[in-house]
């Protein structure tokens, strides 16, 4: 159960500023304290949350889990976006593209919902050069209170493992569809089968790890930490890669705050 934090004063004045909003909310790590934030300063709030076929049934589930525990109002709002062929050609600005069509989505539905303001659970650490999606929170008038706060991922973390909430020490995820290199059609069968690599590999113990593949080749990502555990568990691990993939390779992850 989640208690009472202390939660940072600039975070608290602007929500006193903007007492009714709506929040994207994935249920990771940022946007789960956001909420949390947002309704412990008594704001009123609805979470929205996207389920389309970038994301696992799980991560949905997690985050109805939240959004339950925290007793808050939560909408779903579920997108085909397999069949926007500008998506799914895989171009550089993807994630731009993704997010424009996201974010209509949710901003209509809120809209309507008689919510003028929309937040998201961006951070003071996200790199805004890295990170094409965030044009369309510019586009959108998207707010970020924890970028605008100074609060960064580490510091996310600490709050919300004073919160005593349940997903405070959760490695970073993106969708399904950042494993799979620019120019390579994404298709169900391909997100599927990255799904199902991911899913075995993470039953035998590695937490922050992905599975890049371009329907070809697999490549599979671990931080320096999990090197024995990746020895101990190749054989299994290319029998598993190799039912889906021609060849096997791997490399390091830079493990994130």
């Amino acid at each position: 159960m989640c208690q009472i934090g202390k939660i940072p004063e600039d975070l608290q004045k602007f929500f006193k500023e903007n007492p009714h909003v709506a929040i994207a909310f994935s249920g990771g790590v940022d946007s789960t304290y956001l909420l949390y934030a947002a309704i412990k300063s008594g704001a009123e709030t609805v979470a929205y949350t996207i389920r389309t076929a970038f994301q696992t049934s799980e991560e949905c589930q997690t985050a109805e889990n939240i959004a339950k525990m925290l007793g808050a109002k939560q909408v779903f709002i579920d997108i085909d976006i397999l069949e926007n062929r500008e998506i799914t050609g895989n171009p550089p600005d993807r994630c731009y593209l993704c997010k424009k069509t996201l974010f209509t989505a949710i901003k209509m539905r809120s809209v309507a919902d008689g919510f003028d303001v929309l937040l998201d659970g961006t951070n003071a650490s996200d790199d805004a050069s890295d990170r094409p999606g965030m044009r369309a929170l510019e586009e959108f008038g998207v707010l970020s209170p924890l970028r605008m706060s100074g609060i960064t991922k580490k510091q996310v973390r600490i709050l919300s493992k004073s919160a005593k909430l349940p997903n405070w020490h959760m490695p970073s995820n993106s969708c399904l569809a950042t494993r799979i290199p620019y120019f390579n059609v994404i298709t169900k069968e391909l997100l599927d089968t990255i799904k199902t690599c991911e899913e075995d590999i993470s039953k035998m113990g590695f937490t922050d790890f992905r599975v890049r593949s371009d329907g070809k080749t697999a490549t599979l990502e671990t931080i320096n930490e999990d090197r024995q555990l990746l020895e101990n568990n190749k054989v299994a691990i290319e029998t598993l890669l190799l039912k889906y993939h021609s060849t096997v390779s791997y490399a390091e992850r830079m493990p994130h705050q």
